[in-house]
Order: structure tokens, then sequence, then C-alpha cells
């Protein structure tokens, strides 16, 4: 009786696959339709900025989940210093960043410092993003000019005391931050060196991979090795090429799970990286990817914190 369903039972699930597959491939077209038709007005500088602002992951951040406003920030990040709030980045003139200059922008970004010379808590990635090319930054600003402004409010951040006391970073940047324009180790291949503008800079891997001291800096020499906690509670990967991490994982896996998050294993990502590969890496370049891929392979292995 068995052996005689079986037959049945087999094609009904090459059946079910099919359809499967099938609509998956419908929705990555749709998609593919979706967001040519979105980019079809932008100027060369203004599509050389969406790709920076995809591989900088900046919808993850300034997005509040559950159909939040594009870009209007209200995203909560929880820290060991208590919650920050990241704020809206459309252009805005009073809610958003409608009335700031470029200059302004870039300084923000760059040097971690608001329109008035305030600093950034460092929650805002801008240790990481310190890094970026003149070019890179001025191209992201001329695709923040084309984001739908939202007049959503920025939300005060609940820190415990005394970490609201922003007088506090001026120590805390002469201790941990340097400001400076990457510059790639001269040993490394054109396509190493564009990985390492990838992973260290615009990517900013390492806000997430590297465990930070109790002041809340990151500890380079531990840079990628992973941490106990990570941003959502839950432990963040090794991704040196150690045996804790990816020395079992070749070039092309790295890159494989970068577009489609799934490891050689054949699981799946968890945690915050689902939110990265959908927002961010799946939607970059194959040569991009491939060149993150070939960075994280040249890194020193370190074993698991």
């Amino acid at each position: 009786m068995l052996l005689r369903a079986l037959p049945a039972f087999l094609g009904l699930a090459l059946l079910v696959t099919a359809a499967q597959a099938q609509e998956e491939q419908d929705q990555e077209e749709q998609t593919q339709e979706e967001q040519a038709e979105a980019t079809a007005d932008l100027s060369p500088a203004e599509e050389r900025g969406r790709q920076v602002f995809l591989a900088a992951s900046c919808a993850g951040c300034h997005t509040a989940p559950d159909e939040g406003t594009f870009l209007a920030g209200g995203r909560a990040i929880s820290s060991p210093f208590g919650t920050f709030y990241s704020p809206n980045i459309t252009p805005h003139p009073e809610a958003g960043l409608g009335n700031w200059s470029e200059a302004e922008f870039a300084r923000a970004l760059r040097e971690g410092r608001m329109p008035g010379g305030s600093a950034y808590y460092p929650a805002f990635p801008y240790t990481s993003y310190t890094g970026m090319s003149d070019a890179d930054v001025s191209d992201l600003w001329a695709y923040i000019q084309t984001i739908e402004p939202s007049d959503q409010a920025n939300r005060e951040h609940d820190l415990s005391f005394p970490f609201g006391f922003r007088f506090l970073l001026e120590p805390w940047r002469l201790l941990f931050f340097e400001e400076g324009r990457f510059e790639p180790d001269p040993a490394l291949s054109e396509e190493e060196a564009r990985g390492a503008y990838l992973v260290e800079v615009l990517g900013h891997c390492g806000e997430c991979h590297t465990p930070r001291n109790r002041l809340g800096a990151q500890e380079q020499d531990r840079a990628f090795g992973g941490t106990a906690t990570g941003p959502d509670g839950r432990r963040v990967a090794n991704i040196t090429p150690h045996e804790d991490g990816l020395a079992d994982w070749s070039a092309g896996d790295i890159a494989y799970y970068l577009e489609t998050g799934f490891t050689p294993e054949f699981d799946y990502a968890g945690g915050a990286m689902v939110e990265v590969i959908e927002t961010s890496t799946s939607q970059l370049s194959d040569a991009d990817r491939q060149a993150m891929a070939a960075y994280l392979k040249r890194l020193a292995p370190l074993p698991r914190e």
C-alpha cells in the first residue's frame, strides 16, 4: 500500500517544490521590476549614492520595524547604557536633514558632530564612516535628497545615568576615536582592498562583530572575532578565518551567504543578520560581495570570545 502511494507522494512533492520555486522567482522578478521603476529617474550621482546607501545599510537603523516610515527614524537600539533611537534622515526641513548643508552631512558621517558641533553617541557608527571617501559622501547626500520627506519627530534617547550627559563624549572621543579617511593595506590586492573598504567602512561590520570594552569602544585586538551578546541580545558570529569562525567556508561560500543567507551547512542566517542580508548585502553587486569575502578570508584568525 505504502509502496503504491510512493510515486503519487513524490509527484505531489515535486509539484509543490516547483510551485514554491516559481512563486519565489515571480517575487524576485517583481522586486527587480519595482527596484528598476524606483531608480529609473535617478541621476548617475544619485544611483551611485543609492549603492553607497545599500552598502552602509542605512535603512536598517533609520527605519522603524513594523511598517515604519522609510528613513524617518525611531528605531530602538538597545545597549548596556540604555536605549538609543535613530533619527529622521529624510530631507524634511524641520524633522530631518532638509536644512543641512552637504558639508554638515559629511561632518556628521566622518567626525561624529552635529551641525551645532555637539558630539553624536557612537551608537551612530561614525567611528567606521570616518573612512568614507569624498565621492561616496557626496553621492550618498545626493541620493538622500531623493527620499520622500517625513515630518516624524525624533525621539529622545533613554539612557541610564550619567550617560545622558553629552559632554562625557568628549573624553571618550579623545580616548577611542581617530578621524581619518580609509587607506588600504598595500599588501592587499585590488579586490581585497575594495572588500576592506566595504567591511570596515561602509558595511561597518566591526560595530557588531567586534567585542567592546566597558566604555563601549571596540577592542581592536579582537576585531571581527564575534561577541557574546549583540544588539539583539544574541551571540554575534566570529567572522575571522578561525576554526571558531569561517575557516571551513570558502570565499564563494561567504559571498553566497551574503547574497542568500544560506550557510554551507544548509542552515539560514538568524538574528540581526537576516535584516542586514535583506536590506544590504543581497542587493550589492556580485563583485562587491566577492570582494568582501576575499577580505574576510585575509583577516587574522581569532578564537571566539
